[in-house]
């Protein structure tokens, strides 16, 4: 486990945490996170640059193959559509 990632005790449990650089989630998570359906997040990824880009899963490069998308990415990408939200006029 990483030296900065500690983890909790919970009622004598040892709950691993992970670091989100190294996590990769799928749709579902992508979805619960963003507040975005699958159809938006594939047209976020061809027209907003600042998305999260996915990750492949396999080396499959057809329609349909497995992709996940990093979470440490998702997280800062909604921190600043956070950040943003004062900024619009």
């Amino acid at each position: 486990m990483n030296g900065n990632i500690k983890p909790i005790m919970a009622a004598n449990t040892v709950i691993p945490q992970f670091d989100p650089c190294a996590v990769i989630i799928r749709m579902p998570e992508l979805e619960s996170l963003t507040g975005l359906k699958r159809p938006t997040v594939y047209k976020r990824l061809k027209d907003d640059p600042t998305f999260p880009k996915p990750v492949p899963l396999s080396d499959s490069v057809s329609r349909g193959a497995p992709v996940g998308w990093v979470l440490a990415e998702v997280q800062e990408w909604v921190r600043k559509r956070i950040a943003l939200r004062g900024e619009v006029a």
